[in-house]
């Protein structure tokens, strides 16, 4: 397979490790050459293209399957010129960030019998597998209770960059949250029917920032005397990919990596609370911190026959760290400590490069064009719900029955 990427940040390193021990990587693009220039320097015989012209790009270079790794807001753009040429696609989650342009993808991979793969990693996860596994032994699922905690390190980031704008990501019930709903959706078999949701910009932010005393005076940390010893402030001179990438990039289009995260222009929550009821007749309950001590998640499925729990611990004090414990609780018997598989090498526990060899493998079971739409379904209703003070019925903002049939 001759395979070609847009988007040339960190995430596009993975994809282009994993994917040439399976292929060959023929082409890169990215709106950036400087960042091109970057990448080339472990492919450098791989020729770089304009993000504005992907479309040439596959025809010169006889890409089989174009990788998109740009910014969430530009995937609908990518993918539908790749499935118009007569290309197979395989997207960064999320799929992209609004119901219209998830209607334009939708459209063109019918018309154009070519498929779209969303790369949701988490479901690779050997912990992720094993919930999937151990769920039939607590019946049928009534609720789950799902709590994500970003910490502030990782959290952070979310609002030094691109993200923290929702016209680029959605927000992050869209951007992050996506992995978190289609876990779900693939662990019950379900679709999100109606979703309530509340959130606000409780910690980042001008004002949050002034409020709790965390706010200094500065816009961006590069060259910044207020950022020197602020513990939220990216030093993008201390990592040398960082700097490549990003500090040494400005000068082509002006993006600053390292925004003062309690500065202005953050249009984006960063403590949301869901409820989900699927079509399924199961309730979630789902929170997302974007600011916390510590680093991890915790599930919870309540079932007729018994409870299953997974609590996760990845970070804390700002290192990296990893504990986890899987418990099951059958009616009327004693819980049980279930042994957890290895976690083995690369990123995401593993989950990145078993997700990419499944890819190569058997491309036909990956999560679909419509996985992805079902995903971000309930970021975008939430997203609506929020912003409206009332519940919304994700069969009204987009009815995938069109395309499920």
């Amino acid at each position: 397979m001759r395979y070609a990427i847009v988007g040339t940040g960190h995430r596009a390193r993975t994809w282009a490790s994993e994917l040439s021990r399976h292929g060959e990587i023929v082409a890169l693009a990215d709106p950036n050459p400087a960042r091109i220039a970057v990448f080339q320097k472990n492919f450098p015989s791989v020729p770089g293209y304009s993000a504005e012209d992907v479309g040439r790009m596959l025809d010169k270079e006889r890409v089989d399957a174009l990788v998109v790794c740009s910014v969430d807001a530009t995937h609908d753009s990518h993918i539908v010129t790749a499935l118009q040429s007569g290309r197979d696609v395989i997207t960064e989650k999320p799929m992209t960030t609004t119901v219209t342009k998830c209607r334009r993808i939708l459209e063109a991979e019918r018309r154009s019998g070519k498929r779209v793969t969303v790369a949701f990693n988490y479901r690779y996860h050997p912990t992720h597998e094993q919930v999937a596994e151990l769920l039939p032994r607590i019946g049928e699922i009534g609720s789950v209770h799902f709590e994500w905690l970003l910490n502030t390190s990782h959290g952070a980031d979310y609002f030094r960059r691109w993200h923290r704008d929702r016209a680029n990501s959605g927000g992050l019930l869209v951007h992050k949250a996506t992995h978190h709903f289609d876990l779900v959706n693939w662990w019950l078999g379900a679709a999100p029917q109606t979703v309530t949701a509340f959130g606000r910009l409780f910690f980042y932010g001008k004002d949050a920032g002034t409020k709790h005393g965390y706010a200094r005076d500065y816009v961006r940390a590069h060259g910044a005397a207020e950022a020197a010893d602020d513990p939220f402030a990216l030093d993008l001179s201390a990592q040398d990919d960082l700097r490549e990438l990003y500090l040494e990039a400005e000068h082509e289009d002006g993006y600053h990596r390292d925004q003062n995260v309690f500065g202005d222009g953050v249009t984006i929550e960063d403590d949301m609370a869901v409820l989900v009821r699927y079509d399924t007749g199961a309730t979630m309950s789902y929170h997302l911190t974007a600011y916390s001590p510590w680093e991890g998640y915790r599930i919870a499925f309540n079932g007729s026959k018994g409870r299953l729990e997974l609590d996760m611990n990845e970070a804390a004090h700002g290192e990296k760290v990893h504990s986890a414990a899987l418990r099951l609780h059958e009616i009327w018997q004693p819980p049980r400590e279930i042994p957890l598989r290895r976690i083995e090498r690369g990123g995401h526990g593993g989950a990145d490069g078993r997700m990419i060899d499944a890819l190569v493998r058997d491309p036909a079971n990956m999560p679909t064009a419509l996985d992805g739409a079902r995903s971000i379904l309930t970021g975008l209703a939430a997203n609506e719900s929020m912003a409206t003070a009332r519940s919304v019925r994700a069969h009204d903002l987009l009815d995938l029955s069109e395309w499920e049939r």
